[in-house]
């Protein structure tokens, strides 16, 4: 039986809640959010009804708590007031609906067992990219040697949070794709995905791209432009190749990270980003610190989950399964299924690939078979 918490400090409205929804599920109640803070740990609700006026911490100050914590319960708010900034503000914290007290009890029961019904699609959802997780699969990514499944094993689990995540590895490896599927399975998921390759960047380009620029900063700064920090906002920067950022620009990222603000090329105001931040890079950070060319308290900041992504050639047990992934892609492109011989599978395992996966080898006629 699934579990409901009612948080709300008016003992009618608790009574009035609890009678409409108790012959189908377990009720708990709380009459403030320290009571509910409580409860949420002793009755592990599988979804709380949550009024917006509380005493002491109100409700949506408790939502932006819980969901600070990193519980993803669903909550549903309740409001007396039919406000609908009070509203968006609720959602945007991570409500997943809201309701104005006058409503219909069948309206709540709808509500209710909608939110379940979905929160019970995620739990399997969740658990099913556990499981590819650890049978070699984490999104677009393929491989069950041990070295990638320990990879998707700790993706999957740094996804659900909002940790600073260090992915390590060579060129080609797929450290983008990495990134891009943590982002996928995170909180954020419906926000924004910003990708800044570190590397392509010259020094002089760079910073006006992280944090924007206002007008006449520069020659040839002709209108205000924001930068990846603000386009990402809510959502997720990917830096990729930070090992190649230059050591002034390390500062001021690592300011960001510390005080999750920014202020644009040319301007004095201080904007508050709230941003997810994803590293890769292929060189040795140690070797670069010490150096000194990357800073030591920006790669503690940037490590604090770290991952790393295997070289092809350390698994190449999983060649022939990339190469099965590879043949059906292409295959269902040309509408001609193929199958890899076996002197065309023993060349590929031979062969070292520098490149990594991303590295494409051509193959000599009759190794391929269309069928």
């Amino acid at each position: 039986m699934k579990t409901i918490l009612i948080v709300d400090d008016e003992p009618a409205a608790r009574y009035g809640l609890r009678r409409a929804l108790e012959s189908k599920y377990r009720v708990a109640e709380a009459e403030s959010a320290e009571s509910a803070s409580n409860a949420l740990s002793t009755e592990k609700p599988d979804l709380v009804l949550l009024d917006v006026v509380l005493p002491g911490m109100d409700g949506l100050s408790f939502l932006k708590l819980i969901r600070d914590q990193g519980n993803m319960v669903p909550v549903l708010m309740i409001s007396a007031l039919d406000s609908a900034k009070t509203a968006v503000e609720a959602l945007q914290l991570g409500a997943a609906d809201y309701l104005v007290k006058g409503f219909e009890l069948d309206e709540l029961r709808q509500r209710v067992s909608n939110l379940l019904k979905v929160a019970s699609l995620e739990e399997e959802n969740d658990l099913l990219r556990r499981q590819l997780a650890s049978e070699g699969q984490f999104g677009a990514m393929i491989g069950r040697s041990e070295e990638m499944r320990r990879a998707f094993e700790i993706a999957d689990r740094v996804a659900s949070t909002d940790s600073t995540a260090l992915i390590l590895g060579e060129s080609g490896t797929g450290k983008d794709l990495l990134a891009q599927e943590i982002h996928a399975r995170s909180t954020r998921a419906g926000k924004a995905f910003v990708a800044v390759n570190c590397a392509a960047l010259p020094e002089t380009l760079i910073e006006s791209e992280l944090f924007g620029y206002e007008r006449g900063a520069f020659t040839g700064a002709a209108q205000q432009r924001r930068g990846k920090f603000e386009q990402a906002h809510g959502g997720t920067l990917f830096l990729d190749e930070i090992g190649d950022m230059n050591p002034v620009t390390q500062a001021k990222v690592l300011r960001v990270l510390e005080n999750r603000t920014i202020e644009r090329l040319g301007g004095s105001q201080t904007i508050p980003v709230d941003v997810r931040v994803i590293s890769a890079t292929h060189r040795d950070l140690p070797a670069e610190i010490r150096n000194g060319k990357f800073r030591e308290d920006l790669f503690y900041r940037l490590r604090v989950v770290t991952i790393e992504l295997p070289p092809l050639r350390t698994h190449k047990a999983d060649i022939g399964m990339l190469a099965d992934a590879f043949l059906k892609m292409h295959g269902a492109r040309l509408g001609r299924p193929a199958r890899l011989g076996k002197d065309a599978l023993a060349a590929l395992e031979a062969y070292d690939w520098p490149g990594n996966v991303r590295e494409r080898a051509g193959t000599q006629r009759g190794d391929v078979s269309w069928r």
